[in-house]
C-alpha cells in the first residue's frame, strides 16, 4: 500500500527546531477563540504602528526633497548673479547669516510689492481734449 502523507507541521518543526526559533502558532494551532482574537488585535496594533512609521518616513523623505530643491534653487540663483569672469567661486549665502537674511528680506519685499502701472495704462486713462 501507499505511505501516508507527511505532516507539514512536523516538517516545519524539524526545519525550524535546530535554529532555536520557537513557532508557537505553527506547531499546534490553537482552537481557543479568545487567543485568536487577542492575536488579531495584537497584529492590528503592530500594523498600525508600522503604518505610522511608514507615514513618518514618507514625510521625512518629502521634507528632504523639498530641502534639496530649495538648495538647488539657491545655488542656481547664486550662479546666475555671479559675474561671468569671476576668478573666485561665489560665496555660499547660507554660511553668512546676514547675507541669508538680506536675501530673504529682498524676496519678501519683491513678493509684497504691488505691480507697477506701465506707460500704456497711464496713456489710456488720460482724458482726451475735445
Amino acid at each position: 500500500m501507499s505511505e501516508p502523507l507527511p505532516d507539514p507541521f512536523e516538517f516545519m518543526k524539524k526545519l525550524w527546531g535546530p535554529m532555536g526559533v520557537p513557532m508557537p502558532g505553527m506547531a499546534a494551532p490553537t482552537l481557543d477563540l479568545d487567543v485568536v482574537e487577542k492575536k488579531i488585535a495584537d497584529l492590528k496594533s503592530v500594523e498600525n504602528w508600522l503604518n505610522l512609521n511608514l507615514n513618518m518616513l514618507r514625510l521625512s523623505i518629502q521634507g528632504l526633497e523639498m530641502q534639496r530643491s530649495t538648495l538647488a534653487a539657491m545655488k542656481a540663483m547664486q550662479a546666475g548673479s555671479a559675474p561671468t569672469g569671476a576668478a573666485e567661486p561665489a560665496k555660499n549665502p547660507l554660511t553668512d547669516p546676514t547675507a541669508w537674511w538680506t536675501m530673504m528680506q529682498a524676496a519678501a519685499a519683491a513678493a509684497a510689492k504691488p505691480p507697477e502701472a506701465g506707460p500704456a495704462k497711464t496713456a489710456s486713462t488720460k482724458a482726451k481734449p475735445k
